[in-house]
This record gives C-alpha cells, structure tokens and sequence, in this order.
C-alpha cells in the first residue's frame, strides 16, 4: 500500500476533521491546444480546451459523497453458495462508491474536485493517495475524520452480474461535505435520494452550475415522481431503465424519458445491453445509440462511467447524439475491466478502441459510422501518457 510519509496535525478550529498534505494538486489552464498538463503527470487530453474562457470556474466537475474501499472478486463460476468455499480466479482493491464517478471524470481530462470524509486507517490513506495523487483529483474540500473507519464493499462478479456486500458508518460531524455557497466548477454531479432535498443542489443551480443527476433504488418502493423535487435544479437525469419507468408509470424506457424531459432539460435512460435514448426537453430532439458488442468481466461502476462519459460530452458542446454515444462506449471499456475506479477508461483507452475497430469486423458499419466523430478528438491522444492508477492489490508500491 503507498501510504503517506507524513499526516496533516489536527487543527482546532476544524472540530477533528483534518485535511492530509497534498490535498490541492493542481491543474495548469489549458493553453493552445486539446492537451492540459497534469501536476507531476503528462499531458493528457482536455476535451474543453475549445470551450475554455478566461477567468471561468476553477474546476469542471464538482462531487460529493461516501467514498468506500472496494474490493472486488472476479472470475466467479456462479454466486456462492451456503456452507461451501468458492475460489475466485481474479482479484483487486481500488476506491470505490464516489470515487467511480470522480475517477471517470478525471482520466476523461476533466478538472475534478471531490468533498468527502476519508477513514482515520489504512484503507483511508490507500484512497486519499491513490485519487489525489493518482489520479489528480483534487481533494481541498474533503476531510480525515479521525477514530471512523472507512467504509468497505466485497463486491463479488460473475455471470455478468454481481453481487455485493457493504459495512460503514455515517461520518460524524462537524463539516458538511457539501458547499453552503456556490461550487467552484462548470458542473456538479449529484446523487439524488428519493424523499430527501439537498440545499447543496439549489445553490450549484443559483451559481450557474449545471447539475446532473442520478438516482438510486428506492428502497421504500414508493417511486413517488414527487421524491425527485431536486430535479428542479437539474440540467440532465440519468435513471436506467428500470428506474425511469417506475417513476413515470411507463412501461417502456423510451417514453419515460420523454416524461422525464417534461420535468428536467435533459432526460437520459440507460437500457442496458439496448443501449441508451435520451430526450431534450427544451427542443424536443431524441437520440437513441445501440450498446457496443463487448465482453463483460465486471459491470461494478458502469453507470458512473456512463455518467462521466456523457457529462464529459456536454461540457465540450457535442451534439446529443456524440454525447450518448460516448457515454455508451466508456461505459462498455469500463465492464472489461475489474473494478469500478480501476476500470474507468482514460483518452488511451478510447483510442486503442478506436484503431481496433476500424483494423478489424468484430463491430458493425453503422457503429463505424456512429463513432466517426472520434477522429476529430483521438490524434492528440494517440502516444498514452503514463498514469499512475489504483493499485489492483493493496500491500505493492507503484513504480
């Protein structure tokens, strides 16, 4: 495990909760040209450098949320059964839970920064070093809590499913991990709980961030369209289909976005191995994109990626259709991985993609023609850049 040499003392006035060194990487502007210098990395592609303004927001995507140590079994024949031992072929560690997304965002090139509570523990310091340094997310408004433990998932994958097991604790007060002003970035990403408002949200919207959303399983089984009155504040609602129906009394994806583009501009329903439809609510264009033909290892962090892909898409001012499409293929590069941050596709992945597809038939014409607005995006990423990941197993340094 890489853990930091030295840790930040507490500070009074934070009540506890402290921040470790390092926590504000940095990120040089863009300048002349589609590639952005990292701190302490190589260039890496920014697909806002054409959008980019003098004196904007600091950041481009703000997040919020449990970051969780994930630890992820692979290579499962089938789920484990009561009373026996099964063995699994393959195995890693990585962070996990708010880190998918934050991870997604930041190898896509965008300027991310993450308010969370990191464990007082080892599992904590594997995180903290592995997004901050890593990763290059910058982790200023998140916090050590000291004496809470990290929160953990066994997540365990096969037949193209998976199963998982989680244990943790709410962190304790003092310090909110949402802003009580206005977020420093272009975007947020917010994960909307049913019954629940969050002021963070209204605040983003009034400072002119545009918010995406997601949602998770309501446990109640109310799927009450009134649950969601945060969407107010949204840009775009990304539920899977399962969700976007039983919140709109549809029984079919594709009208309930439709619905949903009544209560938000943006409405995108993830369907899976069908792919993905969305509905702008304010011009009334669709989009539909078939799934890409891939085989799955891991599907743990999928939707994240997708979220990061079509957040990614949005900011750089493509067309819908581009958008949708790029989401569906980091998506599909993410679930031949293990791991939910681990296997988040960065600019090298996406090429490497991109030049099999076109030397070999084991994708369709029309995906060709679909994916055709890549060539305009790939050359500056085409040499990979060295990125220093999650390590697969805790206990081994990285180079």
């Amino acid at each position: 495990m890489t853990i930091s040499a030295d840790r930040a003392s507490a500070d009074p006035a934070e009540a506890g909760a402290r921040r470790r060194p390092g926590s504000r990487p940095g990120r040089a502007p863009a300048t002349g040209g589609p590639l952005a210098p990292l701190a302490g990395q190589a260039q890496v592609l920014d697909p806002l450098a054409g959008v980019r303004a003098e004196g904007g927001p600091e950041f481009d995507v703000y997040l919020t949320g449990t970051v969780f140590l994930d630890i992820i079994f692979t290579g499962l024949d089938s789920a484990p059964v009561r009373g026996t031992e099964s063995w699994a072929r393959g195995m890693g560690s990585s962070p996990g839970g708010v880190a998918n997304m934050a991870t997604a965002l930041a190898r896509l090139g965008l300027r991310t920064t993450l308010a969370a509570a990191f464990g007082d523990d080892m599992y904590g310091e594997y995180c903290w070093e592995a997004l901050s340094r890593g990763e290059g997310i910058d982790l200023g408004p998140s916090r050590t809590v000291p004496g809470w433990h990290s929160p953990v998932t066994v997540s365990m994958a096969y037949e193209g499913e998976r199963t998982m097991v989680s244990h943790g604790h709410e962190a304790p007060p003092p310090e909110p991990p949402a802003p009580v002003g206005p977020v420093p970035a272009k975007a947020a990403v917010a994960l909307l709980v049913p019954g629940r408002r969050e002021e963070w949200l209204a605040n983003a919207a009034r400072s002119g961030s545009r918010v995406f959303a997601d949602v998770g399983w309501d446990d109640t089984g109310r799927w009450d369209p009134s649950d969601l009155a945060d969407l107010e504040h949204c840009e775009a609602f990304l539920p899977n289909a399962e969700e976007a129906m039983r919140y709109t009394r549809t029984d079919c994806p594709r009208a309930a976005a439709r619905a949903l583009a009544d209560r938000v501009p943006l409405a995108v329903v993830t369907m899976g191995e069908k792919g993905a439809y969305a509905a702008d609510g304010r011009t009334g264009e669709t989009a539909e994109v078939p799934a890409i033909v891939v085989e799955a290892l891991d599907p743990t962090g999928a939707g994240d990626v997708f979220v990061a892909g079509f957040v990614a898409g949005t900011l750089a001012d493509w067309p819908l259709a581009d958008r949708l499409a790029f989401a569906c293929l980091t998506s599909a590069l993410s679930v031949q991985e293990f791991g939910g941050s681990l296997s988040a596709p960065g600019w090298r992945e996406v090429a490497a993609w991109w030049q099999h597809v076109r030397a070999y038939d084991d994708q369709s014409r029309d995906t060709l023609r679909r994916y055709a607005f890549l060539d305009g995006l790939l050359p500056g990423a085409a040499r990979p850049w060295p990125l220093r990941r999650a390590q697969p197993t805790l206990g081994f340094r990285g180079a």
